[in-house]
């Protein structure tokens, strides 16, 4: 069911609905995690800084809607570990106007789970509240102890992660098409139960430690009561600003900003994040001296959208990256990563008219004040870029909202608490894991180019109606 569009005045719509939780949840990580109130806060003062130095950044932000909606944008992610908790959480965004966009398959980076970005995927509900939720399932088949595999598998199969008051109200929403004011709110509570922190485990500490000898990741996932949120994420204007502004606050920072370098036109997705915190946990079979333990899981990211881009784009990110960590066979890990980046990427073209031209990357069209003033003859097949020339036609870069697979994991793995760079045979299972959700995920790229074939059908039409 979709609940983005409600016929009924009598429900709200998932718009706010996704809204009120994107606030809740917001406000109950910062009592969990108070380091990320102090994030929050930098991130503030950086994206402040960067609008009063570029005044043009400023207007086209405030022009494209991209202002008003800066201060929430942010992701969380989640990490869950059967094809029923993934399912169930893929009805529990529906009721949010959440959809499942894109398969990543982080085994290319070590690290044994497939992902999909819940997020809104029409154009006014991500200017309404762009949230999204990176959800990963844990893959067992890369276990490679048949019995720690079955004993994990055992584990997940005994724990229920949703309230029963939350299934009733998802229900609910399916059966009747949405949700009233009051059934919203208590539906946020009730979800909020999901993703809330549990410091007591599920298992005695020898099958903890079992787990995490597999993979660090694996304890985090199987260990605990519910799959708790891991990270969130502000949105900054210059993420080496905040990187840099981290440690005066307090803040352990990762090594490298994952991703692009810094561009003059920025595309897809830089993040970094402090390091990920120590939990004091508790694990049962124990006596209270005993059984006293520490997790390290969760942190605050920090992220900085670009342009998205397309096929053509992506398929030379994608190779100039892999050069990038295959020098040496370092990966991000190598002391100058930074400048090998930059150097790399300079066959990147960093212009939106060399992006555009060359077809590297997505933007919406609209008439400029003149284009719309009519008067300007314009032949039909005049092509796009002469009449950006002539001032009848601006382009806008389409902000990215999706992730990077690499990234991810690279975020993931500095987060861990661990060392180790465990190696899978990469294997990616899409069908497997749209199996699992109980449904296909859309394609993002084909989600950006429909929105840019829009937008230049609309000028299409614009002109040819000025021109009747």
């Amino acid at each position: 069911m979709s609940a983005t569009h409600s016929t009924s005045p009598r429900f709200v719509s998932a718009n706010d609905i996704r809204t009120r939780f994107s606030r809740a949840m917001s406000e109950m990580y910062r009592k969990e995690v108070p380091q990320y109130g102090t994030l929050i806060d930098l991130v503030a003062d950086v994206n402040a800084l960067a609008l009063q130095d570029d005044p043009e950044l400023r207007r086209r932000m405030a022009g494209s809607g991209e202002l008003e909606r800066l201060d929430v944008e942010r992701h969380g992610a989640i990490r869950v570990g059967t094809a029923e908790e993934l399912a169930t959480l893929r009805r529990l965004f529906a009721v949010m106007g959440m959809e499942p966009v894109g398969y990543y398959d982080l085994s290319v980076a070590g690290v044994p789970v497939h992902s999909t970005a819940f997020r809104p995927v029409h154009d006014d509900a991500l200017l309404a509240n762009p949230f999204r939720v990176f959800t990963s399932l844990l893959r067992l088949e890369l276990i490679a102890d048949a019995a720690l595999r079955a004993q994990a598998a055992a584990i997940l199969a005994r724990r229920r992660i949703f309230t029963p008051r939350a299934l009733e109200l998802i229900a609910q929403a399916e059966r009747d098409g949405g949700l009233d004011s009051q059934d919203a709110d208590d539906f946020v509570q009730q979800a909020l139960e999901t993703f809330r922190w549990h410091s007591d485990a599920t298992v005695d500490a020898a099958t903890y430690e079992a787990l995490q000898k597999a993979h660090r990741l694996v304890a985090d996932v199987v260990c605990f009561k519910g799959p708790h949120i891991n990270h969130l994420t502000p949105r900054t204007l210059d993420i080496d600003a905040a990187q840099a502004g981290m440690p005066a606050r307090g803040m352990d920072a990762k090594d490298v900003v994952e991703g692009p370098p810094r561009r003059a036109c920025p595309i897809l997705l830089r993040q970094t994040s402090f390091k990920a915190l120590k939990e004091a946990i508790h694990f049962t079979g124990a006596d209270a001296a005993g059984s006293a333990g520490a997790h390290t899981a969760r942190f605050g990211e920090i992220e900085q959208r670009g342009v998205a881009l397309t096929r053509k784009g992506r398929a030379l990110y994608d190779e100039l990256l892999a050069q990038v960590r295959s020098m040496d066979n370092a990966g991000s890990a190598a002391p100058d990563y930074a400048q090998r980046l930059q150097q790399v990427f300079a066959q990147f073209p960093d212009t939106h008219e060399a992006l555009r031209r060359q077809g590297l990357a997505f933007y919406r069209y609209r008439l400029t004040e003149r284009g719309l003033a009519g008067g300007v003859q314009a032949a039909d097949d005049e092509d796009m870029e002469a009449l950006i020339a002539r001032g009848l036609v601006q382009a806008e870069p389409i902000t990215y909202e999706d992730f990077l697979p690499v990234s991810a994991a690279g975020i993931f793995q500095s987060n861990l608490g661990g060392e180790e760079q465990k190696q899978y045979q990469a294997h990616a299972a899409q069908q497997a894991f749209e199996s699992a959700l109980g449904a296909r995920v859309h394609d993002e790229i084909a989600l950006y180019e429909a929105t840019q074939q829009q937008s230049l059908a609309q000028v299409r039409q614009a002109l040819a109606g000025a021109l009747a």
